[in-house]
This record gives structure tokens, sequence and C-alpha cells, in this order.
């Protein structure tokens, strides 16, 4: 959530930055009902000033001067009793319209579309030639005997999957080297939860646009997450934390839930855009400055670039075009890493600054030396997503006799192994 003040300061501003990330918000009907709220506001508490005025002058009163009084009081509880209520419809309205308000992009973002139109920054590793027909993950994944889709559809539904055996071990050993990896750069982990009030969803800006993307559990009126990231930023919701206690830097695991009501019909075939997945995120809060903000970006973006690296995955990173920015991140890195079936770089990371987007509707301060409170700003990255970064490791590390090489790093997190060899049928 924006600032009034500023929306109404900068309306061209904001009306550019709606036009560049291509949503449709009205600013001038937000800025009227404002306008409306603000006098009804003012009416109601000079009719209530007037109220109390009146009510302390009663007993003082006698004869007619007490009765005129008597009915004026009357007349302005009666006019209280209209005025609250149209007040109170204004102001939800208001907040509602409140709540869809993008945050303006940095001027770096690039104007744009889709992914299409994202600029690449930098690229690490070539794709590999293969000498033999490749598989794609899906194809080695079942002759590995790791995964099993077909069982978990069954008693699960679609976009389900059973990881199994090596790849199961070979997720956990992902996780265990994201999180040492994110530790050692002082990064505190946490487990958290996967249901949450509504009032984190809205506060995080999942709410309103993506309620259509979540599970609800509609008997306890909770939410499943689809990151992390909604537990780790509310975990500080309406605090006030000290400038010498920031940033605040936390890495978080949890399984994440998507109903991927917006996808039907793409990526339907294997581990890229499921229901259920589980995944490292990585969350920073730190004071409220562009250059705070830009200094914890460079670290969460270096953190999953130098993870990828040590894996060995071939990848890019690419500064995301307006289109592909959602409500309130400002800048938007992408890393997208080279999946040979697809033929191409495809998303496995998303790096977001949001300024003050988040603080503000969760009420996350920090007070300064001089005493003074501000918002906070939040940003976001995944460390690591699995099974989707499965993809590319399967893919990249197989080899012609259909066995897949572990990536040298994790071995040691996998009693040794070396490759996950094809099961004899």
């Amino acid at each position: 959530m924006l600032d009034i003040a500023f929306i109404r300061a900068n309306p061209d501003a904001i009306k550019a930055g709606i036009r560049k990330k291509r949503m449709k918000v009205d600013i001038d009907e937000l800025l009227a009902v404002d306008e409306e709220a603000r006098k009804l506001r003012a009416r109601v508490e000079s009719i209530r000033a007037d109220r109390n005025r009146l009510s302390k002058e009663i007993p003082k009163l006698r004869g007619d001067e007490k009765d005129n009084a008597v009915s004026r009081v009357k007349a302005l509880k009666d006019s209280l009793s209209e005025t609250e209520p149209k007040l109170r419809e204004v102001e939800e309205q208001f907040e509602k319209l409140m709540l869809l308000v993008p945050s303006p992009p940095l001027p770096e973002v690039p104007e744009g579309e889709s992914d299409d139109d994202n600029v690449e920054v930098r690229r690490f590793g070539e794709p590999r030639v293969f000498d033999f027909p490749i598989k794609d993950h899906l194809e080695l994944a079942e002759s590995l005997d790791i995964v099993d889709m077909p069982r978990a559809v069954k008693f699960a539904g679609a976009r389900m999957y059973v990881l199994k055996n090596e790849g199961a071990m070979l997720e956990f050993a992902l996780f265990k080297f994201a999180l040492d990896h994110l530790v050692s750069r002082g990064f505190q982990p946490m487990i958290v939860p996967q249901l949450v009030r509504r009032e984190a969803m809205v506060g995080t800006g999942f709410f309103p646009l993506g309620e259509e993307d979540t599970f609800f559990v509609e008997k306890d009126d909770l939410y499943l997450i689809g990151t992390s990231e909604v537990s780790l930023v509310s975990y500080h919701m309406n605090e006030i934390l000290n400038e010498k206690d920031l940033p605040k830097r936390y890495c978080g695991y949890s399984t994440c839930f998507r109903r991927e009501a917006g996808s039907y019909g793409r990526d339907t075939r294997g581990f890229y855009r499921l229901h259920q997945f589980n995944k490292v995120e990585q969350v920073a809060i730190c004071e409220n400055d562009p250059e705070a903000s830009t200094r914890e970006h460079r670290i969460l973006l270096d953190n999953s670039e130098s993870l990828m690296q040590a894996l060995g995955l071939p990848h890019r990173v690419a500064l995301a075009c307006g289109g592909e920015i959602g409500q309130g991140q400002v800048l938007k890195h992408e890393i997208e890493t080279w999946m040979p079936s697809r033929g191409n770089f495809s998303e496995t990371h998303s790096c977001s600054s949001l300024y003050e987007f988040q603080a503000r509707r969760l009420k996350i301060r920090w007070r300064g030396k001089d005493g003074k409170t501000q918002y906070c700003h939040t940003l976001n990255n995944t460390a690591i997503a699995s099974p989707r970064i499965l993809i590319p490791i399967l893919e990249n590390y197989q080899n012609e006799d259909g066995s897949v090489t572990i990536p040298e790093v994790l071995r040691p997190l996998m009693n040794g192994m070396e490759r996950i060899e094809p099961k004899k049928v």
C-alpha cells in the first residue's frame, strides 16, 4: 500500500507506473473517493465537537435555553446517525481502492509486456551440447524411479506428484545445501507456518489481486501460503524495530501451495507448474532508504547466483520488464536457468524489492537514532524451489545411458552418491 499523501501529490507518476505495469486502476476515482471521505470525516468531527460542547453546557442552562440546547443535541445525534454510516461506506470503498494501487516501478525497469521483454544482465555458463538424443526431466525421473505422478493424481488430483527414492534425497540435499550456504552468510533459518490469517495475505500484497490463486481452508478461515515470504515478512507485523537491529535477514523453509488458477493448459507436463512444492525463501527487512534496499537486493541476488554457480547450472540474470513486475514490486530480477528440453532459459528465481509496500500494510516500522519512526523496506528472493530446480539438474546432468550425474557439491549430502542409475524393469 502506498501513502495516500504521496498519491495526492504525484497522481501522474502513479498513473505512469500503472501503465508501465500494464495494470488497470482508476486513480481519479480513488482521489474522488478520498476527497469525499475527507469531507465526510470533517463533517462528522464537527458535529461531534458541537454535540460534546452542548452536552457539557446543558447542566448549566435553565428554561428555554436548556430546552433549545437539548433539541440541538438531539438534532446533532440524528445528523451523526445519518452521516457516520455514509462515512463508513466511503472509507470502506477507499480502503478497497487503495489495496489495488501498485507501487511505481523504478526508472531502470524496462518497458515490456511479458518475460520475452526482460533484459539480460549477465550470464553464467554455456548450455551443454549433447551428442545423444536427450530426454526431458519427466522421462528421466520416471526411468530413474524417483517420481510417481499417476499415483499422486489418483489420490490427490491434477498437478500433484510423489517424489521418492534418490529424488527425495536429492531434494533434501538441495535444501540442506541452500540453508547451509545462507546461514554461513548471516541469514537466520526459520521453519514457518503454512496456514495464515487473511491479514498476512493482504499485508504481504498477495490479496486481493492474487486471491483466486490461493487455497482457502474455509472452516478455519485460514489460507495456505504460496511462499514462506508471507510468514517471514508478517513475523514482524505491528512492530517497531530498532535501527541497530536492521537489516533482518531470514531464510525460511516451507511447503508452498498455489492453485495456478491463471495457468490453465500451460506447463501441464512434469514439474514446472504444480499445486504443491517446497522452497527455501530469502527475506530482508531494512531501513527506509533506497541505498539500503539496493544493497539488500544485491545480497539476495548474489546468494542465489552463487548457489546456481555451485550447482554448475547454466543460467542468466534478467531485469524484469514492467509487465512482469507484480503490484508491490518496484524492481525485480529473475534468474532463468537453461532447460534443455525447452531449449530455453526458464525462471527458477525471482528477486524483488518492494520498498514500503508490505511494511505499510503490516505496520512494520523502524526507529532511528533521532527517535522518529518510519516504515521499513522489504525484499525477497528464491533460494531453491523444488521440484522445479530438478528440471535443469536432471536434464543438464543426464548421461547417454539414462543415468544422471549428481552435482559434486551435493554428493556429501547424499552419502557420497555420484549418479542416479535407471531402474531395471
